[in-house]
């Protein structure tokens, strides 16, 4: 449950999330199982690293990152381990392969991992392509071919940065993340370290974006900048979401969630709020020590807003906090998280709480979060699976907008 923990007390005090998952896609394992499916069939996955649900009522869409597909259900699933209804990126559901074992195409993928709604549409980062694929409208049967790609010149060529050792506006490098926020497109450059922006949503092939965050210019690529971590640069930016109309990215390489004071307008502005360090210069993991604390962090990779709060999924602890909405965004710097959901203190991290079989209250190596409402869907990609968590509020809960 999300407990407000003063590091060694568990006092129930933060009723946002249930106790247990609603819901468990994937992999549902009993006592006497021994190891865990990882064949492809359409209720099994393999390391999700992203799921995204388009109302309350569905459809879910999950990119199953190991196997190298979309899974699809046209309505939220109501049972565990409830079979897939749609796939992209393989000819069945019983196949694998990058690419299907063939060459990229307009329905293939690659290591799929972020994934959102783009308009009436879906967007997926299709990371080892290193491309962004766009469907103007959300899929409706099995291997719909996307209408357009970023980061490419078409649907045919996968190298990062189109074979040039140096990016451009037009190119990317294992994107991971992305957001469709009004009209605005987000998507972390995960492999040039960089965040790009565009002004509008893309309507041609390979368009270049509009602004950079990470790096001084569009060519540039360095970790940090080529220096040390300061307030404008990025290790390993993966995931994206805006609170409050401020952006906020998951910097996992550095440990941190990087907070601006609205959406930057110009190239490598510096973040004005960093969680999970102390300051803007340091960057070790956990703090620089081996257990985490309620204000540490150890590659933070997926984040998301549900309801008053900010949901980070602390991807190497294996465990999501929770920070309860300030009066001014600048009153997070370096805050103490406000409660957690998987281990059972701020000062646990072990997989599975104690190394052991995955239950609906744990969690191991959780990538991708993604809310909508009343639900929270957790990318638990250690356990193969896929978790979707209800408000303890839920029957109070009005239906809120799906970001």
């Amino acid at each position: 449950m999300l407990n407000l923990n003063h590091l060694t007390q568990d006092i129930e005090l933060l009723p946002l999330a249930a106790d247990s998952a609603k819901i468990i896609l994937g992999n549902h394992i009993t006592p006497k199982q021994i190891a865990i499916p990882i064949t492809p069939t359409p209720s099994t996955m393999f390391g999700p690293r992203g799921a995204c649900l388009i109302s309350e009522t569905g459809p879910l869409w999950v990119a199953d990152t190991g196997h190298h597909r979309l899974l699809g259900w046209r309505k939220l699933p109501t049972e565990d381990n409830q079979p897939a209804d749609l796939i992209i990126g393989q000819p069945d559901f019983f196949s694998e392969g990058q690419n299907a074992k063939n060459t990229p195409g307009k329905n293939t993928l690659s290591v799929p991992t972020g994934i959102c709604k783009y308009g009436h549409g879906l967007a997926v980062a299709d990371a080892w392509n290193h491309r962004i694929l766009i469907w103007h409208n959300i899929p409706e049967d099995n291997n719909i071919p996307a209408d357009l790609v970023l980061g490419q010149s078409n649907f045919i060529d996968n190298l990062s940065n189109r074979g040039n050792s140096q990016p451009a506006a037009n190119t990317l490098h294992w994107p991971y993340g992305i957001l469709c926020y009004e009209n605005k497109l987000f998507v972390a450059d995960t492999g040039n370290r960089r965040l790009l922006i565009w002004h509008n949503l893309p309507t041609e092939n390979g368009q270049p974006a509009d602004i950079v965050l990470g790096q001084p210019d569009m060519i540039s690529r360095n970790e940090n900048g080529g220096g040390s971590p300061t307030a404008s640069s990025m290790r390993w930016c993966h995931d994206i979401t805006i609170w409050d109309d401020n952006l906020l990215v998951t910097d996992a390489g550095n440990n941190r969630v990087m907070i601006w004071e609205g959406i930057p307008t110009e190239n490598n502005l510096p973040c004005a709020v960093v969680l999970g360090q102390k300051n803007f210069n340091l960057v070790e993991l956990n703090q620089g020590v081996y257990f985490p604390n309620s204000s540490s962090l150890s590659m933070p990779y997926g984040v998301d807003i549900w309801g008053d709060y900010l949901i980070v999924a602390d991807t190497a602890n294996s465990r999501l906090l929770a920070w309860k909405k300030r009066e001014s965004i600048l009153l997070l710097q370096s805050a103490d998280a406000d409660g957690v959901w998987g281990q059972d203190s701020f000062i646990t991290k072990s997989e599975n709480k104690n190394f052991g079989l995955p239950t609906r209250q744990s969690l191991n190596w959780c990538y991708g979060i993604k809310t909508c409402g009343k639900n929270m869907v957790v990318s638990d990609s250690g356990n193969n699976r896929i978790l979707i968590i209800s408000r303890r509020d839920a029957e109070n809960t009005e239906e809120e907008k799906c970001q």
